[in-house]
């Protein structure tokens, strides 16, 4: 078993180790569990990325979350931002708690999209925990249109 996916994702989706549209960054910190009980489930928030003949779709597990907490925007006409924040529960005196393993705090995700996207029809759903970005594709033409030339002389 090779080391070298380990470094830029495990991704058993991908044909490639290295994905040239992607932002994320490798962080060497991210499987380690602190002792202040933070974990980095909802920091490193897990995105799909498929693209159809239509439309580059993007989706997002973000459970519990809800439509409110999450932004998506589109930077600089070709990076595509999804981000939020889990606020931490709100604690009472009388409550014991044996264990917390839901993570709360910030998590941003940034990809680069490539050229022939149509930036102005972008769109977002939320069910059940999964947030869905469709960014649609510019219309290719199938065929090389060929002309002819006359050659004088």
């Amino acid at each position: 078993m090779s080391l070298i996916p380990s470094f830029f994702g495990n991704n058993r989706r991908s044909n490639s180790i290295f994905d040239p549209f992607s932002l994320d960054v490798w962080d060497p910190f991210k499987d380690l569990q602190f002792p202040s009980g933070e974990t980095s489930a909802i920091t490193n928030a897990r995105v799909d990325w498929k693209e159809t003949a239509e439309a580059h779709v993007f989706k997002a597990d973000l459970p519990g979350m809800k439509k409110e907490e999450v932004k998506v925007e589109i930077e600089d006409d070709s990076v595509l931002k999804i981000s939020g924040e889990r606020h931490v529960e709100k604690e009472e005196k009388q409550d014991t708690w044996h264990r917390v393993e839901r993570s709360s705090g910030q998590f941003s995700r940034k990809f680069r999209l490539p050229e022939n996207v149509k930036m102005d029809q972008v769109k977002a759903s939320m069910e059940n925990g999964v947030l869905t970005v469709t960014v649609p594709k510019v219309e290719t033409k199938n065929k090389a249109q060929v002309k002819s030339i006359d050659i004088s002389g």
